[in-house]
């Protein structure tokens, strides 16, 4: 579970001109969005100009069902970043869409995370600028 250090400012996700309407979805509708091209279906993530599938330039945002599994995960146990407090986890987390995420958790421990866990989203209000995507247990 992340722990922020009140000492330290929170940083915005660095955004650019494919990104934006990802963080925008989110902190707008308080629910994850995906890039799906309108011509294959194939969702993408990260976000980005033309689909890796068919080559097309014709993509549209649509709502993720936010439920998936942890694909992989990492614990660290000293900081990288003074903002965290450690130990923490960074989680890479396979989607129903079929795309992956990397996030946190919010509700468990870095000793309670396993490869397969099944999570859902939750959006992480951090500060009145900046939603992230976090991750809690889901009941199968």
């Amino acid at each position: 579970m992340v722990r922020y250090n009140p000492d330290f400012p929170v940083s915005k996700p660095l955004q650019n001109e494919d990104t934006r309407e990802f963080w925008s979805h989110l902190q707008e509708t308080k629910k994850l969005h995906f890039q799906r091209c309108k011509h294959c279906q194939s969702y993408m993530h990260p976000p980005r100009p033309v689909c890796y599938k068919c080559h097309k330039f014709d993509m549209e945002w649509v709502p993720s069902s936010g439920k998936g599994t942890i694909y992989s995960y990492v614990v660290y146990h000293r900081s990288t970043f003074p903002r965290f407090e450690v130990p923490y986890e960074v989680i890479l987390v396979e989607l129903e869409e079929g795309v992956r995420i990397v996030s946190n958790m919010i509700d468990c421990d870095p000793d309670e995370i396993y490869i397969g866990m099944p999570v859902e989203v939750v959006v992480d209000q951090v500060s009145e600028e900046v939603a992230l995507p976090k991750f809690k247990r889901r009941d199968t």
